[in-house]
C-alpha cells in the first residue's frame, strides 16, 4: 500500500520529473511544428508566385509566337490588393485561398495592355495539411512513447529513493538495525545519501551500544559495594540520622536495580511467560506493594494472558510515577485488557508526548525530580509481553494518563520455555 500510495503521490519527485519531460517534449514538438509549418508555407508562397510568373510569361510568349489570344484581363476581374501592385510596380503576385480552390494570381501591365493568370494550389494546399498532419499525429506518438519511458525509468532512483526513506523512518522509530543496502550500486548521489544513512546508523547504533554497555557495567560495579552499604547501614544504632542514610541508600539500591533492569532490556535477556491472570486483583496486589494510594475500579471481571511479574512491573512504576510527577488522587480502571492510570497533576510534558519517555529524563520540572527510569522501564517490559503502553494527557483538566493495552492473545514469538528474565517485581 506505501508504494501504491507514493506512485499515487503527484508531488513526488517521480512524477515532476515526467511532467518537465512531457512539458519539455510538448514544448520541442509545437516549437518544430510551428517552425516546419511556417517554413513550408513560405517556400509555397515562393514557389507559387515564380510558377504563377512562369506561367503568365509562357502564355504571353506563346500567344505571341501563335498569334493567339493573350491572358489578358480587366482591372474589374482583378484583386483590388493585387491590381494596386500592378499600377504601382507594373506586376505583382498574389495568392488567394477562397473557395472553391486556392490559386495564385500573377498580372503585368505591359505596352497598355493588362495581363493576368491565376495558378491552381490545391495539390500545394494539401501537401502542407498532410504534413502538419503528420508533425502532430508523430509528435503525440513520440510523446506517448516517451513518457511511459521516462516513468520506468526514473521509478528506478525513485523507488532508491523511497527505500532511502523508509530506512530513515525505521532508524526515527528506533529500528537501529535498518539499513538501506545498497552498496554502491550506481555511484550517484542516491548511493551517496543511502551510504550517509547506513553511516549515520551505524555510528548510532555504536553510541546506543556503548551508553547500554557503560550502564550495565556501571550497575554491575555498584552492586556488589551497595550490598555492603545495605548490610553496614542495617547495624546502624536506631536514629534520625541513621534513618536518613538508610532512605537513601535504599534510594541508591532501587536506582541500581533499576538500571541492570534496563541492561537487561537492553540486552533482551527478559523473556516472557504468560499466564491466565485476573487484571483487577493483579493491579490491586501491586498498588498494595508500592505503599500508595490509588482508586481501583473495575468493569466485570477482566482476565487477560500474560506475564503476572512484568505487568506488576508496569503498574507499580505508572502508580509510582503519577505520584511522584502528578497530584492526587490517582485513579486506575481495569476494562477488558486495558489498564488505564491517571492522575490529576500538571500532565506530561510536551517533549515527552512526542518523543516517549527518556532515561534520566523527567520532562520538565514541574513533574518533581527523580532520574527517568520508571516510563522507561515500563514502555521496555510493555515491549516484552507485547502489550502497547500510550501517554497522553487528559483533555479536560490534563493530568496524565497512562494506558495499557494487553494483546488478545499472548504472541507466540515472544514466548519462551524455560527460566523467566530476573524481573524484579
Amino acid at each position: 500500500m506505501s508504494i501504491v500510495r507514493a506512485l499515487l503521490n503527484l508531488r513526488s519527485v517521480h512524477w515532476k520529473v515526467i511532467g518537465l519531460v512531457a512539458l519539455a517534449c510538448t514544448a520541442m514538438a509545437l516549437t518544430v511544428g510551428l517552425l516546419v509549418h511556417r517554413s513550408t508555407l513560405d517556400r509555397s508562397m515562393h514557389e507559387g508566385a515564380a510558377k504563377a510568373i512562369s506561367t503568365l510569361d509562357r502564355e504571353i510568349r506563346d500567344a505571341r509566337t501563335t498569334g493567339g489570344a493573350p491572358p489578358s484581363a480587366t482591372p474589374g476581374e482583378l484583386p483590388a490588393s493585387l491590381l494596386r501592385q500592378v499600377e504601382r510596380n507594373g506586376s505583382g503576385t498574389l495568392y488567394e485561398n477562397e473557395p472553391p480552390a486556392p490559386v495564385f494570381w500573377a498580372a503585368r501591365r505591359e505596352g497598355g495592355q493588362l495581363y493576368a493568370i491565376r495558378t491552381d494550389m490545391t495539390a500545394d494546399l494539401l501537401t502542407r495539411q498532410a504534413l502538419d498532419r503528420h508533425l502532430w499525429k508523430y509528435s503525440l506518438l513520440t510523446l506517448g512513447v516517451v513518457v511511459p519511458v521516462t516513468a520506468l525509468a526514473t521509478e528506478v532512483p525513485a523507488r532508491r529513493l523511497r527505500r532511502v526513506a523508509r530506512t530513515a523512518r525505521s532508524i526515527a522509530e528506533g529500528d537501529l538495525d535498518a539499513r538501506t543496502a545498497m552498496g554502491c550500486w550506481g555511484g550517484d548521489e542516491i548511493t551517496e545519501i543511502s551510504a550517509t544513512v547506513d553511516s549515520m546508523a551505524d555510528s548510532l547504533q555504536e553510541r546506543i551500544t556503548g551508553e547500554q554497555r557503560f550502564t550495565a557495567d556501571v550497575a554491575h560495579e555498584l552492586r556488589t559495594p551497595l550490598m555492603g552499604l545495605v548490610t553496614s547501614a542495617g547495624l546502624l544504632p536506631e536514629g534520625e540520622a541513621t534513618e536518613l542514610v538508610r532512605d537513601r541508600v535504599r534510594v541508591l539500591r532501587d536506582l541500581v536495580e533499576d538500571l541492570l533492569e534496563i541492561s537487561r532490556l537492553d540486552a533482551g535477556a527478559e523473556r516472557f511467560r504468560p499466564r491466565e491472570v485476573a487484571l483487577a486483583e493483579l493491579v490491586e496486589e501491586s498498588v498494595a506493594r508500592t505503599g500508595l494510594t490509588a482508586t481501583v475500579s473495575a468493569v466485570g471481571v477482566p482476565v487477560a494472558q500474560t506475564d503476572p511479574r512484568r505487568l506488576d512491573r508496569i503498574v507499580a512504576n505508572l502508580v509510582v510515577n503519577a505520584h511522584r510527577h502528578g497530584a492526587r488522587p490517582v485513579e486506575i480502571t481495569v476494562s477488558g485488557r486495558t489498564i488505564t492510570v491517571r492522575d490529576h497533576g500538571p500532565g506530561f510534558p510536551p517533549d515527552l508526548l512526542a518523543n516517549g519517555p527518556q532515561r534520566f529524563r523527567t520532562g520538565a520540572a514541574e513533574r518533581g525530580r527523580g532520574h527517568g527510569l520508571g516510563l522507561t522501564i515500563a514502555r521496555g517490559q510493555a515491549t516484552v509481553i507485547g502489550a502497547a503502553l500510550n501517554l497522553m494527557n487528559d483533555p479536560a483538566d490534563g493530568g496524565a494518563v497512562a494506558v495499557v493495552r494487553l494483546p488478545a492473545t499472548a504472541p507466540a514469538d515472544l514466548c519462551e520455555a524455560g527460566p523467566s528474565g530476573s524481573a524484579r517485581p
